[in-house]
């Protein structure tokens, strides 16, 4: 099925240096001074005044020549910078300084494990790199790879404390203001010049280097103002003409989610962002009840983690008027739960959005806008501005309404590809389109339905079986006995490569109170009643305390697969010697 979204047109796109729809707007000019930034754990604090001189001071100090006292980066496609750090006031400063000299970036992961830092390095062909001082270490270590061309003199801190020997970003600033050096103008750019990489997330497979330009960032930022016209007056936006939105900044920079949110679309409207360095429930909690946030920007296993906390029922959430889910599927039954906590008139949205075509691609309408009605339940939302989209088949046909196929996505935002990957350029990128790998449902009104993650889908009797509809139909029963569920292939099909479906189910309170092996035999027993033969749980249920989920909470389905088949095959030869 072939759908067009349902917005206006987008503007004209300008072919100008990002930095200039950052910081140039006429809007802007009428703004009052305002707090900006706050970091959470130092107390920092900076205005959107202070952040412009900090960014006009770091790109000269990352962009003036050597001689001058600069680091002398030429934005000619020789260079490429490493990040490597947690969200921090330093973070920002470096990503919009490298967006002015037009010098690209690669976001690098804090929780990489040696080899996946390795890994990351190689694939960049990073040049240099700006990392947190308690990162230091595994990344000296990673440089010792004889395939890391990084020497260590190449190697800045980012933030922390000074290091002996070795030169901070606050220190090169520092010898812009005390020399009094010449600031840099922002460089000409195209759509298409590089802006940063972006490591494509998955469950499996090593990661791949998203290439974002300048022109795909600038179209994201026009999507959002033309769905901000259209929708005020709508929704949630009702309430908040008279509100100083305040956001807990907590998803991670280096991806596209907490990039975008906190940093690339922080300076269409004034609002301050509450920068905290990583994750933390009870941190996460105590922060709601100190700065009173509008607005939360979450992923599905953060909202999971939220309403099976204990805190939750007597932290004040009176001050939210907004809620919005990336990153991955949230659950009906967990969006309930979350909405249950909130005030009655604030928001609950969640969208659909790949690094491939920078950070989104859908949007759930308010009721009204657009001359639509209230959005059906379970719907993803509509496409945004200057986005079409198929759904096809698998012999390439379009799919029909209310039909499951692969996702397609065409507009300025669908990115060049990935970098030095010919290969899975050439699979994912097809006459101008973007195959998502996601399967989704149409309906004649334009809103989608997600179906399932393509790659993730079962041949079970050569019939394909989704885990989400399994994981749905667990999910849905009326004891509410688990509070996550992620189902996937294993060994053990009626051929060798055959994979049938196995559950991992984490209990909730009531499934507690039940007792494991009750809260299995019950979900077997619905299940069957609720599926058809081929999709049942051939594989078993197997309880964990929690589902592995990656930082920006996509499920590691092949964590589990992988120690459910070692344990199987150790299984086999203990069977076999006797």
């Amino acid at each position: 099925m072939y759908v067009k979204t349902a917005f206006p047109p987008l503007p004209p796109l300008p072919e100008v240096n990002l930095h200039q729809v950052l910081f140039g707007r006429p809007d802007q000019a009428d703004w009052p001074e305002y707090i900006i930034n706050i970091e959470e754990k130092t107390g920092r604090k900076r205005t959107f005044k202070e952040l412009q001189k900090r960014v006009a001071l770091g790109a000269t100090a990352l962009g003036a020549k050597v001689a001058d006292g600069g680091l002398g980066l030429h934005g000619d496609g020789d260079e490429m910078i490493g990040l490597l750090g947690d969200n921090s006031i330093d973070y920002i400063d470096i990503v919009l300084s490298l967006l002015v000299v037009t010098t690209p970036f690669a976001l690098i992961s804090t929780y990489s494990t040696r080899f996946e830092l390795v890994h990351a390095l190689k694939l960049t062909k990073a040049t240099r790199l700006f990392v947190d001082v308690k990162l230091l270490k595994n990344v000296l270590a990673a440089i010792e790879d004889p395939d890391v061309h990084i020497t260590p003199d190449k190697i800045y801190v980012l933030s922390g404390h000074p290091v002996k020997g070795r030169k901070s970003f606050s220190q090169m600033i520092d010898v812009v203001q005390r020399k009094k050096i010449p600031l840099e103008p922002a460089r000409p750019a195209t759509r298409d010049t590089l802006a940063y990489l972006v490591m494509s997330s998955g469950t499996s497979g090593l990661p791949k280097a998203v290439m974002i330009t300048h022109g795909n960032v600038i179209s994201t930022l026009y999507q959002m103002m033309v769905v901000g016209q259209i929708s005020e007056g709508f929704g949630s936006s009702r309430h908040q003409k008279d509100i100083k939105p305040i956001t807990l900044a907590v998803l991670p920079m280096f991806h596209s989610y907490g990039l975008h949110v906190y940093i690339l679309r922080a300076t269409l409207f004034p609002a301050t962002y509450i920068l905290m360095e990583r994750w933390s429930t009870t941190q996460y909690l105590k922060a709601i009840a100190k700065y009173r946030p509008t607005h939360l920007s979450l992923i599905p296993s953060a909202v999971h983690q939220l309403v099976n906390h204990p805190d939750i029922k007597t932290t004040d959430m009176s001050s939210i008027v907004f809620v919005g889910s990336g990153a991955a599927y949230l659950p009906p039954e967990l969006a309930g739960r979350m909405s249950g906590l909130l005030p009655t008139s604030s928001e609950l949205s969640q969208g659909y959005g790949l690094s491939e075509c920078t950070i989104a691609a859908m949007t759930r309408p308010f009721e009204g806008m657009l001359g639509m009605g209230a959005p059906p339940p379970y719907t993803t939302g509509i496409l945004l501005p200057g986005l079409e989209a198929r759904t096809v088949r698998d012999d390439g046909t379009d799919a029909a309404p209310g039909e499951a196929g692969e996702l397609w996505l065409r507009g300025p935002n669908v990115t060049l590809g990935y970098w030095n990957n010919p290969k899975a350029n050439a699979e994912t990128f097809v006459d101008g389109w973007l195959r998502t790998g996601d399967q989704f449902r149409v309906d004649e009104q334009g809103y989608f339905f997600f179906a399932d993650r393509g790659k993730d889908t079962l041949k079970v009797s050569g019939v394909q079986v989704s885990p989400k509809e399994i994981e749905d139909v667990l999910f849905a029963h009326p004891d509410k006995l688990i509070s996550d569920v992620t189902v996937a292939g294993v060994s053990g099909g009626r051929t060798a490569d055959e994979k049938v479906p196995r559950a991992w189910i984490v209990l909730s309170a009531a499934g507690k109170k039940k007792g494991g092996a009750a809260v299995v035999k019950a979900l077997e027993a619905w299940h069957e009643e609720s599926l058809s033969k081929y999709k049942w749980l051939r594989g078993g249920i197997e309880i964990v305390k929690e589902i592995p989920k990656t930082p920006t909470g996509k499920t590691m389905r092949r964590v589990l697969q992988e120690r459910y088949e070692t344990r199987a095959a150790k299984g086999k030869k203990a069977r076999a010697k006797l």
